[in-house]
């Protein structure tokens, strides 16, 4: 099979399309014919040397794919060679063929075309893990996710107001704040322009955001703790700001407040598996009932790997940038 390699860290130009041995599907895995996968932050900081594959998964780049099951493994049931999936992947994504734990699998949900597929798994598992299996969002909370416009957050914005919060976003242009307040954010925040911890006091009468979903990282932390409502949920789930910044205890002490940080790629598989089932017994559902859908900003073909990962360097995107095998 052909798949994107990574010869050398580097730039965009670093990603080489080429003929690898096709994976063998193992003990309670099936075999996948890749239709699509995604460009996600993880791929980039893989190709750029930061983020190394977990041990055992595929050296390929690609953390979610939609596809055809072409093989069954051992001890495999409730699949079938045929149907139609997507699937939240440890790596590999960015092949013709990748082989997936029946824990990580997801049928196609009613309504969305496999190629479209492909953008789901990914984000969709690390917003439900985070935003309500971890920081627990409740109706009537305020929700503040920064980033917006990405693929994450235009899956956050859309989850938060399904289950009856508010969700306030930063975003850096006023055509990307236009874009989520499309998709039903309530208070927009330009943060070029504009203090988000000012703001987000200004939209609750002074109290706070309930649960905060952080791309960011060090560079936000300290603003971050302030904009928390009393006994608020901090999730932080990137580093684009920096991995260290000082925390200011007292602050936190003060509100009563909790401090999450997670990954998904690493985790076991049992627990991948727990999150993968809470979305297709939460989520899909909303997908397939039209609340709540994928956006996607491109696709491309998978050897063009490089310009979708130059597209989510220059940070133009709105959602998803999808490519096809």
């Amino acid at each position: 099979m052909h798949a994107i390699t990574i010869p050398e860290s580097g730039g965009p130009e670093a990603l080489v399309w080429a003929e690898v041995p096709d994976p063998v599907p193992g003990e309670g895995e099936v075999l996948v014919e890749v239709v699509a996968s995604a460009v996600n932050r993880a791929d980039v900081l893989q190709r750029q040397g930061f983020y190394n594959p977990p041990p055992g998964a595929s050296p390929y780049p690609g953390l979610e794919c939609s596809g055809r099951i072409t093989a069954l493994g051992p001890g495999v049931s409730g699949w079938a060679v045929g149907d139609e999936v997507c699937a939240l992947l440890g790596g590999g994504g960015y092949a013709e063929k990748v082989a997936v734990p029946v824990g990580q699998l997801l049928p196609v949900p009613e309504g969305i075309d496999l190629v479209t597929a492909a953008g789901l798994p990914e984000v969709v598992c690390t917003v439900w893990s985070n935003v309500f299996m971890v920081a627990h969002l409740r109706p009537g909370e305020m929700l503040l996710v920064h980033g917006g416009s990405s693929g994450i957050g235009t899956m956050a914005i859309q989850l938060g107001k399904a289950v009856g919060a508010r969700v306030a976003v930063t975003a850096g242009s006023h055509e990307k704040l236009a874009r989520c307040a499309e998709l039903g954010a309530d208070v927009l925040i330009n943060y070029r322009e504009q203090d988000f911890v000012e703001e987000i006091r200004k939209a609750t009468g002074g109290a706070g955001a309930d649960v905060i979903l952080d791309i960011v990282g060090a560079k936000y932390l300290d603003r971050n703790v302030a904009a928390l409502a009393t006994s608020g949920r901090l999730a932080v789930i990137g580093m684009q700001g920096g991995a260290k910044g000082e925390l200011n205890l007292a602050a936190l002490l003060g509100k009563r407040g909790a401090i999450t940080a997670t990954s998904l790629r690493a985790r076991p598989l049992g627990e991948k598996a727990a999150i993968v089932a809470a979305v297709r017994e939460h989520v899909w559902p909303l997908i397939s009932g039209g609340r709540v859908r994928p956006v996607v900003d491109q696709e491309l073909p998978m050897a063009l790997a490089a310009e979708g990962h130059r597209v989510l360097d220059s940070g133009v995107h709105v959602g998803k940038v999808l490519l096809r095998a």
